[in-house]
């Protein structure tokens, strides 16, 4: 039987420590059938505690995750970025082709 690959993505953030390990999470439970998720950072600042309180509380346990440097994962041959606007985008420019997106409504929300 020959099974589709899944789709690889990364959320990428500056320090993979909060919302990068989140939308890991989120994308792993809701879609992980089809999609292959991983996140990482431009650096690494650990697992933030109340990140991994609030998934709980929704259900999804992220606490065997942790914080990654982009790096770690540079032979895995992702077919979507997501990047956190901030010193991600600048620290990782070389990386990938960028399409621009702009999500209505969230700017500046956490």
């Amino acid at each position: 039987m020959n099974e589709k690959a899944k789709v690889k993505i990364l959320f990428l953030c500056t320090g993979n420590s909060c919302r990068s390990q989140m939308a890991e999470g989120w994308a792993r439970a809701l879609k992980g059938d089809v999609i292959e998720a991983y996140s990482a950072g431009i650096e690494t600042h650990g697992l933030n505690l109340s990140a991994v309180k609030v998934m709980a509380e929704a259900g999804v346990d992220i606490s065997g995750h942790r914080s990654k440097l982009l790096e770690s994962l540079s032979d895995v041959p992702f077919d979507s970025v997501f990047i956190r606007l901030g010193r991600a985008v600048h620290g990782c420019r070389h990386c990938y082709r960028q399409i621009p997106a702009r999500l209505p409504g969230v700017s500046g929300k956490a």
